[in-house]
């Protein structure tokens, strides 16, 4: 059939017109497309990781995590997890919400219609489990005597049951909980979350060593416990961030607190100030011991301060008649560096510059992105074009630490976004190339051994994958 000029002339025209459309919107709109696809993408993997590690890991409605899971024989571990390890699947639950909460800002509602409210729902039965691993004892701090109920290291077989006496509880540990306890409220607007993380928080600044050095100042410092006396990077550092959040919650409120101090005389007693101030005065005090005794001269933080003249006892001294715990001498900064503890310096140098603009924090904080990077990353190491990270022991989970505090830098330090890119390419690459019944390996760019028998995972590594995925989605929806 022909068509006559008039028509052959009017259909080039149309296909002209569409071609001009589809190639402006090639040069428009890509990249906008191209990154809420990832941010999607991102999100849809770490809800995936979650569900199946949730089936994988938790064994009835009592929440009980086991630490292990083995994809390929299906078998989960006797061992049940600690409370750091369970602490984990909040975490990833709480990126994810956080995830939802930014698409739906951006208008973006369709994953946070449809997922939303499920991830509430897991959050609150985590926090029914958390409960078992809850208990109560007598402590004697600098300043008081006082009972407290608090979370121990291990899982009990009830509710509020579990032993906390000694060494079996530590104060980094509720400060991990702290930490996602107040997000959790930030989400969901439940103040079951807002009130136990304070009444965690006031624990915790018991343990904050305020006896007087000969100077007349603090010591400082939080111990990594209240039965022991070396004081760590990961019982100081992951505080500072919770506390700002706290100054948030209440900045241009008048609440009040109370909390000891020791006088001159060695005397105790009480003050009572604004929160708003106590919060921001104790992140301020946490971040300045870290950084005045842990910082290494290469640019990272070692792991504690340790050495001590008492063999690690708990010395008491009594004063007016009362008992209190003394300050112990300690002789020296310890390694090795961990990944997590600049991590949290990273994300406690950020929320601080943030409410205060102080600029001694936004430099700090962009020596540390250089030096963490530097010291913590390994190009071309075990795959070359990649960034390999230590995975030996607890590192995949203290990785995933880091990773949080370069996205919280990134507002105020851009070339954070290179060693993002390099989680981002970690995690593709291991869920493209590895991943199997929606897990991925403990080594993401060497993948499984081939003894499958031998494939545990620890479940707080899969969290960790699961809220770097979201977290990533956040920094892909976001900036």
């Amino acid at each position: 059939m022909k068509m006559n000029s008039q028509k052959v002339r009017f259909l080039c025209s149309l296909l002209l017109i569409c071609l001009c459309v589809f190639s402006c919107s090639n040069e428009s709109g890509p990249q906008q497309g191209g990154e809420t696809d990832a941010a999607d993408q991102n999100l849809l993997r770490s809800m995936e990781l979650v569900d199946a590690a949730v089936g994988n890991y938790f064994s009835n409605e009592s929440m009980s995590m086991a630490r292990y899971y083995n994809p390929y024989t299906q078998v989960s571990s006797q061992e049940r997890a600690s409370v750091w390890m369970y602490t984990s699947a909040i975490e990833a639950v709480n990126s994810i919400l956080r995830a939802l909460e930014s698409q739906k800002r951006l208008g973006r509602t369709a994953l946070y219609d449809k997922h939303n409210a499920r991830y509430t729902q897991l959050l609150e039965k985590l926090f029914a489990g958390l409960q078992y691993y809850k208990g109560s004892f007598t402590l004697v701090s600098y300043t008081q005597t006082r009972e407290w109920s608090v979370y121990a290291v291990n899982r009990a077989g009830a509710p509020g049951t579990a032993d906390v006496s000694g060494i079996l509880n530590v104060y980094d540990d509720q400060q991990w909980l702290v930490r996602e306890l107040i997000e959790s409220y930030h989400l969901t607007g439940n103040e079951t979350y807002l009130k136990e993380a304070e009444y965690l928080a006031q624990y915790v600044l018991d343990g904050w060593d305020c006896s007087l050095n000969p100077s007349g100042k603090e010591y400082g410092g939080i111990t990594w416990g209240p039965g022991y006396v070396s004081k760590h990077s990961c019982s100081n550092g992951p505080f500072v961030s919770p506390l700002v959040w706290l100054y948030e919650i209440y900045e241009g409120s008048e609440e009040t607190v109370t909390y000891g101090y020791i006088k001159p005389d060695r005397s105790r007693a009480v003050k009572t100030v604004k929160k708003s101030d106590y919060y921001l005065e104790f992140a301020m005090k946490v971040y300045d011991f870290q950084r005045n005794n842990l910082l290494r001269e290469d640019g990272v933080y070692d792991d504690m301060l340790g050495g001590d003249d008492t063999h690690g006892q708990v010395v008491y001294e009594e004063v007016g008649g009362q008992r209190y715990r003394k300050h112990t001498n300690l002789h020296g900064r310890v390694g090795p560096a961990y990944s997590y503890n600049s991590g949290t310096m990273l994300s406690a140098a950020a929320d601080l510059y943030r409410v205060t603009r102080d600029s001694r924090y936004l430099s700090e904080l962009q020596s540390l992105v250089a030096a963490s990077f530097r010291y913590f990353a390994r190009q071309d190491k075990e795959k070359q074009g990649f960034y390999s990270y230590d995975v030996s022991g607890f590192n995949n989970w203290f990785n995933g630490v880091l990773m949080r505090g370069y996205l919280d830098a990134y507002p105020y330090d851009m070339s954070a976004e290179i060693p993002l890119q390099s989680f981002q390419d970690n995690l593709d690459y291991s869920w493209e190339k590895y991943g199997y019944e929606s897990m991925l390996p403990t080594n993401l760019l060497l993948g499984w051994g081939s003894d499958r028998s031998k494939q545990n995972v620890e479940g707080m590594f899969t969290f960790a994958f699961a809220a770097e995925y979201a977290a990533l989605a956040r920094f892909k929806i976001e900036y």
